[in-house]
């Protein structure tokens, strides 16, 4: 079988088990870590299209997920409008300030760690309006939405606690796994069309890509505007399945590190390392918790240490994440069985 034919093949296993492991897993517990995996992967892949196909790392992508959330969770709250009206402002807010944020920065020419920086300004800046601004946000207490308790307006509300026995387990499952596959969907369109070997030249070299004609400034605020997109899949379906966001959650540092680690730990600039990325990170974090802390007790912060060891191991080691070993391995192998057949 070629290197392709295995490719495709692997796909098919994977988005197949996928579809059929509300099916098959009967632990709700194992469900649970499957469906975080994938929420971590989706704000992954957002992070991937502009940090791993463009060069263009960002410490502050809570900011398109928190903007999202938040226009998700207030129109609903104060508006009344339907979940499935909201979420198309939520998009459309999340690409609005990555457009914004992406003008200011690359108008004036900001790469590599200033941009990081902006980026990571601006998620704190808003961070403290949503915290400040308490007739618009709620403030610190953040937005409850109401729980719908009628399993007839399951769908219409987006809510599927009580919508019976399979969409109460399986609705979020299948929300997430849909907003993942149109991740992969981007990321897939990054690595065959025009724009995205565009995106990739200018990761590559700028200025070189500009002597060949690359408009480096509009491919930069396309990829931006993409990857806030992206993003704001995770922070819509957060709300809907938590009902409830506050400005720590939105804007707080844990889900732009959760995003980065996830798409640097899996493979930069590839269409499955945040998933990839995710998996380990998620089984990491249950190691840590179950060994680690049955040795030490109850420590909150050991598996974030280990999740920074890790990661430094990894940028050392395998500078192209785990895809990259699972490349040196495939082609150890292939070159020992060509050397059989010879």
């Amino acid at each position: 079988m070629t290197g392709a034919n295995a490719q495709r093949a692997g796909w098919a296993i994977l988005i197949a088990a996928l579809l059929v492991a509300p099916f098959a897993i009967h632990s709700g517990r194992w469900m649970e870590f499957i469906e975080l995996t994938l929420f971590a992967a989706l704000l992954g892949q957002g992070w991937n299209i502009l940090g791993g196909y463009g060069g263009q790392y960002s410490f502050g992508h809570a900011l398109f997920f928190g903007t999202a959330a938040y226009l998700q969770a207030l129109l609903q709250y104060k508006l009344g409008w339907s979940p499935w009206v909201t979420m198309w402002f939520a998009i459309g807010g999340a690409v609005a300030v990555g457009a914004f944020v992406g003008f200011l920065s690359f108008r004036y020419g900001l790469r590599g760690s200033y941009f990081a920086l902006v980026t990571l300004a601006f998620a704190e800046a808003f961070h403290v309006l949503s915290r400040s601004l308490i007739s618009v946000t709620e403030g610190g207490r953040g937005v409850q939405l109401a729980l719908n308790q009628d399993p007839e307006k399951a769908i219409e509300t987006f809510q599927f606690t009580f919508a019976g026995p399979f969409l109460s387990e399986a609705g979020y499952y299948y929300t997430i796994l849909f907003c993942l596959l149109i991740g992969f969907a981007v990321t897939g369109w990054l690595n065959h069309s025009r724009f995205g070997a565009q995106l990739q030249a200018v990761r590559e070299d700028e200025d070189a890509a500009e002597a060949l004609g690359i408009n480096a400034f509009r491919v930069k605020m396309g990829a931006i505007c993409l990857s806030a997109a992206v993003t704001s899949l995770a922070g819509i379906y957060y709300v809907q399945k938590f009902l409830f966001v506050d400005p720590g959650i939105a804007y707080g540092p844990g889900k732009s590190v959760e995003a980065l680690f996830a798409a640097i730990i899996g493979g930069l600039g590839t269409v499955i390392g945040p998933l990839l990325g995710s998996a380990f990170i998620h089984l990491v974090g249950e190691f840590a918790k179950e060994t680690i802390g049955a040795m030490l007790g109850d420590r909150p912060g050991v598996d974030l240490i280990l999740f920074g060891i890790i990661l430094v191991l990894i940028l050392a080691y395998m500078p192209r994440g785990l895809v990259g070993l699972a490349e040196v391995i495939w082609k150890r192998l292939s070159a020992k069985k060509e050397d059989g057949h010879a």
